[in-house]
């Protein structure tokens, strides 16, 4: 099978429950993935919502993830892993939280297998750093896409 990412919440371009936004819970959604390619060494995950009024919005950066991991659980607590500082201007998992009334916006979850074990990056690094630093690094990437609106 082909490297794949999935959520048992959703499924590709259907919606994400509410508890995974700002009018649930808020916290982050199930992942899964499969079938890294050969050479993997860690893997960067980051979210972003390219339907933001003001252009790309950036909620979740997630990089230094164990090779050898395959699921982040709801919710996930990451330890280790480096967590970057989202467009709420917080470390971790910003829930999607489109204006009301606009159409439904399309988050693109984006993981990639890196060929490096550790990026390094300064503590308040922002999501776009850390998607530029992991660039040299990618052999492969795969995306699943939720939408949500309100």
């Amino acid at each position: 099978m082909p490297f794949a990412i999935s959520s048992p919440a959703f499924a590709n371009d259907q919606a994400i429950p509410s508890a995974y936004t700002c009018d649930g819970t808020g916290i982050s959604p199930p992942l899964a993935w499969h079938d890294a390619p050969p050479g993997t060494q860690s893997f960067v995950l980051i979210v972003e919502d390219p339907d933001a009024p003001s252009g790309t919005f950036y909620h979740w950066g997630v990089y230094d993830i164990a090779r050898d991991r395959t699921a982040l659980a709801a919710g996930a607590q990451l330890g280790r892993q480096g967590v970057t500082i989202n467009d709420f201007r917080e470390p971790g998992y910003g829930a999607p939280c489109p204006p009301k009334g606009d159409a439904a916006h399309h988050y693109h979850f984006r993981l990639a297998a890196l060929s490096r074990a550790n990026l390094k990056l300064a503590r308040d690094a922002d999501i776009v750093t850390l998607w530029r630093a992991a660039q040299p690094y990618i052999i492969a990437s795969v995306e699943l896409i939720g939408t949500y609106s309100r």
